[in-house]
């Protein structure tokens, strides 16, 4: 795979964990692990990143593997999971490019992180690769996040700076903040970011690095995505509330699709 062209490397990898903070009552946490019970297993986490959840899962005794684009996030991974006394699979591989050896009874995508595929043709493809890695009457749950929530124009809309998460590093002592802005392209559904890291002793920035991604993000509307699924071949299509059993409303901006290989 292309290396090059994945977003969670250098300073946004090795402060990952720290600034998102404990995870441990998220509430998509239950749900992956309720549905990779019912579906069956093995699993597949696309986008395990740091192992939020594969590490977790695997410790209970699930059978599940992993996958990301990023070698940093893989390492940590493979770092945290060597501390707790845990093998996991691990493959380095882009969604649209998927190709393990084997096949799923549940797949997961966690984090909207599909969303990080903008092209749509890469996307179509992500689709056809989750399809082919499942056993029939396996599952493929994916949430998705509407990004923007106000009126569709032709404009590009730019907000503010804003601070999303501070905190100090244990190792020594120092602040970290993350700082984020986005951009919106409203007709085309894509979002630009732009991250500022600083690093905080005693009140001065004694460091600091900006990312940026053009485009970062897309967005899907319930119906948009649920033709995702139509077109891959999945049925039994349902649209679940956030991470829940009952059925999205129109308001949701956060909700989850299901989908079975038949």
């Amino acid at each position: 795979m292309d290396s090059e062209n994945y977003e969670y490397r250098e300073f946004l990898a090795s402060a990952w964990d720290l600034l998102r903070g404990d995870t441990s009552d998220w509430s998509d946490r239950p749900f992956y692990r309720n549905i990779i019970l019912h579906s069956g297993q093995p699993a597949l986490d696309i986008g395990c990143g740091t192992g939020r959840l594969l590490l977790d899962y695997l410790a209970d005794g699930i059978d599940i593997d992993g996958v990301d684009n990023s070698p940093e996030m893989l390492a940590i991974c493979r770092e945290k999971a060597q501390k707790r006394g845990l093998h996991p699979t691990l493959f380095h591989q882009s969604m649209e490019a998927l190709a393990v050896p084997r096949r799923y009874r549940t797949i997961m995508v966690p984090s909207s992180s599909f969303q990080l595929v903008t092209d749509p043709n890469a996307a179509t493809k992500a689709m056809s690769s989750f399809f082919h890695h499942l056993e029939p009457g396996g599952i493929l749950v994916m949430p998705f996040m509407i990004l923007w929530q106000g009126p569709v124009t032709d404009q590009i809309v730019t907000g503010e700076w804003e601070l999303i998460a501070e905190q100090v590093r244990p190792e020594d002592g120092v602040l970290i903040r993350r700082w984020t802005r986005s951009t919106y392209h409203l007709p085309q559904q894509l979002e630009d970011t732009e991250d500022r890291y600083e690093v905080v002793r005693e009140g001065e920035i004694i460091a600091s690095e900006l990312s940026t991604r053009s485009p970062a993000t897309r967005w899907y509307t319930q119906e948009q995505a649920i033709h995702l699924y139509e077109e891959a071949g999945f049925t039994n299509i349902r649209i679940v509330s956030e991470f829940s059993q009952v059925p999205a409303s129109q308001e949701d901006t956060i909700f989850s699709i299901l989908g079975a290989r038949p």
